[in-house]
């Protein structure tokens, strides 16, 4: 339905002093501190899986080498999709405007819609990390819980690994602390040993005071002990922490680590605009459209706590 001068009563009115509700700064591009981001040509992307060999074994003295086999695991999946948001404009109301354009206000509006959808679309990867209802390539939630709320661990070709805190706990130093022992512990598809370190702490907004005395501290936090802040000395977090404005739990923390192939967003169709007007009505349409998807392959991309 076209937006007419019944809507835009006041617009058309002499004394109008301002127009506002449209501009709103917006927060910056916050999922781009989450994915990793590339490009596609193709209606999807795979990414798989793959295992490599296992501990060598002794070879005793006139015998045969063991063999082992490498395979494919599992296929993470990335289908994209197509965000898209339109108006229009009766050409009478754009004639009887006494005052800004409308089309480069809504054009604004429409732009800010766009960019706040593809925000909301990003963190609810955060968001349905531990629901067993959206599952990744292995089966299993990015943070391994089952839909009746039970951890499960992601399994692998030598057994299971856990990428979130076993005891859900608040950001605190002890739980922090526990999250970065257990992300250098991770195993690969065997079960051997893989380097892996937190890089990067990601928060809802409540938490960032927390946050800023734990990783800005120089000694610890919340004790009378005249210990130094080992998180900071030894810079175990490297890239601080950043704040997520759309992470809906207030008290779940996450840890991007260094391990490749984690989280992604792949861009299939920029952003576009397109505007045209409608030969029997008059009627001027705007419409913005972009496709794109974000999701995980790897898990071992991220680590969190579901919060206590």
């Amino acid at each position: 339905m076209a937006i007419s001068r019944a809507q835009l009563v006041k617009e058309l009115e002499p004394g109008l002093n301002a127009l506002f509700g449209l501009e709103y700064k917006n927060y910056a591009d916050e999922h781009t501190q989450i994915f990793d981001i590339e490009n596609s040509d193709r209606a999807f992307e795979e990414e798989v899986m793959l295992s490599g060999f296992a501990n060598a074994s002794v070879k005793p003295e006139g015998s045969s080498v063991n063999y082992d086999t490498a395979q494919e695991s599992f296929t993470a999946r990335y289908t994209h999709e197509t965000l898209a948001l339109a108006f229009s404009i009766t050409e009478e109301a754009i004639e009887d405007n006494l005052y800004d354009r409308l089309a480069s206000r809504y054009t604004k509006a429409l732009a800010r819609s766009m960019a706040n959808t593809k925000q909301v679309k990003a963190a609810n990867v955060l968001n349905n990390g531990f629901d067993g209802n959206f599952a990744g390539g292995d089966g299993v939630s990015l943070f391994g819980n089952n839909a009746g709320g039970a951890i499960v661990n992601h399994p692998t070709l030598a057994g299971t690994f856990s990428n979130q805190l076993q005891t859900p706990a608040d950001l605190n130093e002890t739980s922090l602390e526990q999250s970065l022992i257990d992300i250098s512990a991770f195993t690969d598809e065997r079960g051997l040993k893989i380097a892996a370190r937190g890089m990067k702490m990601i928060i809802h907004p409540n938490q960032q005071f927390t946050a800023e005395r734990l990783m800005e501290s120089k000694g610890q936090t919340d004790t009378a002990d005249n210990n130094i802040n080992a998180i900071v000395s030894r810079g175990m977090v490297p890239q601080g922490y950043v704040i997520n404005h759309y992470l809906t739990d207030t008290d779940a923390f996450y840890i991007k680590t260094d391990v490749p192939n984690g989280m992604k967003m792949f861009n299939r169709s920029p952003i576009s605009t397109k505007m045209e007007g409608d030969f029997d009505t008059g009627n001027v349409r705007y419409k913005a459209r972009e496709r794109y998807s974000f999701g995980f392959s790897d898990p071992r991309g991220m680590y969190a706590s579901a919060g206590a």
